[in-house]
This record gives C-alpha cells, sequence and structure tokens, in this order.
C-alpha cells in the first residue's frame, strides 16, 4: 500500500511539473511574440483613414504604452510599469494634451491575484480605492 501511495504521489507530482512548465512556456511564447513590438488599428470613414489604436510592448513583451486615438487625435494615453515579478504595478494616464490625467497604482495577492487598485489624482491626493475579492460560487 506504501508502494503505491509513494507511486500516485510521484506520478502527481511529475503531472504538476510537466502541466506548470507548459504554462510557462505559453506565457513566454506569448511574450515572445511581442518583443519590441507596436500594433497600430486604423479605422476608416468616408475614405479617410485614421490611427484609432496603438499599443507598444517593450524589449521583454510587456504592454508599455496605450493610446487611444479619435478623428480629432490623441484621446488618452497610458503608459504602465512593471514590478520584478514582471506585473503591472503602476499605470499613468495622460489626457488629449498630454498631461497627467489619473495614476493607479496595483497592489497584489500572494498568489499573483490583485488585491486592490489605488486610483490618485495628478495632484497626489486619492481619489478612490478599488478592492479585488475573488469567490468560487457556482
Amino acid at each position: 500500500m506504501k508502494l503505491f501511495s509513494k507511486l500516485f504521489s510521484s506520478l502527481f507530482l511529475f503531472v504538476f511539473v510537466v502541466n506548470l512548465n507548459a504554462q510557462d512556456n505559453d506565457v513566454s511564447k506569448k511574450h515572445e511574440r511581442k518583443k519590441n513590438l507596436t500594433v497600430k488599428e486604423w479605422n476608416t470613414k468616408d475614405n479617410k483613414r485614421f490611427l484609432d489604436h496603438q499599443t507598444v510592448f517593450n524589449e521583454v513583451g510587456r504592454k508599455i504604452e496605450e493610446c487611444e486615438y479619435s478623428a480629432y487625435g490623441l484621446r488618452e494615453r497610458v503608459v504602465s510599469e512593471y514590478d520584478v515579478q514582471g506585473r503591472c504595478c503602476k499605470q499613468v494616464i495622460y489626457n488629449d494634451r498630454n498631461k497627467v490625467n489619473r495614476i493607479r497604482k496595483i497592489e497584489y495577492n500572494p498568489d499573483g491575484s490583485r488585491k486592490c487598485q489605488y486610483n490618485y489624482y495628478p495632484n497626489g491626493k486619492i481619489e478612490s480605492v478599488k478592492v479585488y475579492e475573488y469567490s468560487n460560487d457556482k
């Protein structure tokens, strides 16, 4: 019985490690495709073409800038910063005049899920706090 238990535990551990490694490979492949990438989305109206959205990724494949455009030009720009674990920890939102409109600071739980998001005015005063709650209710 002990042999069966050890064998089952070893098999379970092996499958878990292989699955975890496969997930890491999927994430790294996703980031690999996005290294130093700029994605532009264009709209066409009345035979006129204008930029709708632009996303810029850094050398490791993380989104560092996202710009939203309208027919008259820049509407909003979001610049993201990452912590050492590779999670987005700060976003600075700029308005159409390229001035800071809002600042978001994000905290995470030990398991990597979002814990809360602090929203600040440009002068540094807190505007609001968004708290994330997770449940497995079905």
